[in-house]
């Protein structure tokens, strides 16, 4: 009797094992596919200007800003999407359009670019971002800083198919 045992807890623990994989694949597949949509920002939209040129850096540089884009549902990254970037800086306003630029992602859907100081307007340090290319729904964001003395400002983007 004692031989059965050991031999049937094995086969215990070894069938919870499975159960237990089994219904944590069901989870995460479940999961994966529950990535929600960012919704675009009140405010995020202020003096956006439609087509504003893909460029290396806006500016003098100095600040970076930098973000993810993925698919809502699966959180795929997205390659190649355009993200608009704007902000009040120390060279100009942000409705000024050399305060403007536009970047790409890259195959991990990451985006960074290089731009000067953001600086307080209303009273935030704060970065407008946009995803206004095809395929997917716009969206806006307006990401505040922590300090006008921070020297980056991350923005994260879901996005939903058009």
């Amino acid at each position: 009797m004692s031989d059965t045992n050991p031999s049937r807890r094995q086969f215990l623990a070894t069938a919870s094992l499975i159960t237990a994989s089994s219904v944590s694949g069901v989870f995460n597949m479940a999961h994966a596919n529950s990535i929600a949509a960012t919704p675009s920002m009140r405010g995020g939209a202020n003096n956006y200007l439609p087509g504003a040129p893909i460029v290396d850096r806006i500016g003098g540089g100095g600040f970076w800003m930098t973000g993810t884009v993925r698919r809502a549902g699966d959180g795929a990254p997205l390659e190649g999407q355009r993200i608009q970037i704007w902000a009040h800086t120390t060279e100009g306003h942000e409705r000024d359009e050399r305060s403007h630029g536009a970047t790409l992602t890259d195959k991990n859907g990451e985006f960074r670019l290089e731009m000067p100081q953001i600086v307080p307007a209303f009273g935030q340090a704060h970065g407008h971002l946009a995803y206004d290319s095809e395929g997917f729904e716009t969206v806006f964001l307006r990401p505040v800083m922590a300090s006008a003395k921070d020297k980056t400002l991350s923005a994260h983007f879901v996005l939903t198919p058009a």
